[in-house]
């Protein structure tokens, strides 16, 4: 343990592994808004047109799909890049790994639909993770599984989220 003069030397974090921290009395807030702009810039999408949602609810991704087969490096950065951005946006958790099964021969259509996700956040860059200062929370869990529906593999799909007070603190899928 360092003393309190060097502990007050370091300063604020503000910046870490690519998460903007900003911390007030009143809480913290967390958000990768420089890393989606460095994102939006790198797969040429800054001047697309912005989407409502990450991905359309009637979408069905399959390992057939018809189309061309797209650049599999060019793809699978997308996907590594969004993967990496999920640390502080639950909203694209799903979406994303969608996108993700089809990294092995991906399709016009997965590529269309990663595209979509870029347009989403452009849209959305300003969303943070705000965490209010206070010890007075209760802990919430909630679930939810898809039995099978998904039609490629026929194997079920949970989700889960937890918050403490009204601060989503950890969230994740599964297939």
């Amino acid at each position: 343990m360092g003393s309190e003069f060097e502990m007050s030397m370091m300063g604020e974090l503000n910046f870490f592994l690519g998460l903007q921290v900003k911390q007030t009395p009143k809480g913290t807030i967390i958000s990768q808004h420089k890393y989606i702009k460095v994102l939006l810039k790198r797969f040429e999408m800054e001047s697309s047109k912005i989407s409502d949602t990450p991905i359309a609810t009637i979408t069905r991704l399959d390992m057939d799909e018809p189309g061309s087969p797209v650049n599999e490096t060019m793809y699978r950065g997308i996907i590594g890049s969004l993967l990496y951005l999920t640390a502080s946006r639950p909203d694209i958790v799903f979406s994303v790994g969608l996108c993700a099964r089809f990294q092995s021969s991906p399709k016009e259509s997965h590529l269309k639909v990663a595209k979509k996700i870029l347009r989403y956040l452009k849209g959305t860059q300003d969303l943070v993770l705000y965490y209010p200062s206070g010890d007075n929370f209760d802990l919430i869990g909630y679930a939810d599984i898809d039995y099978a529906s998904y039609l490629v593999d026929r194997k079920s799909t949970s989700c889960m989220a937890h918050i403490l007070g009204l601060c989503l603190i950890s969230w994740g899928t599964r297939k």
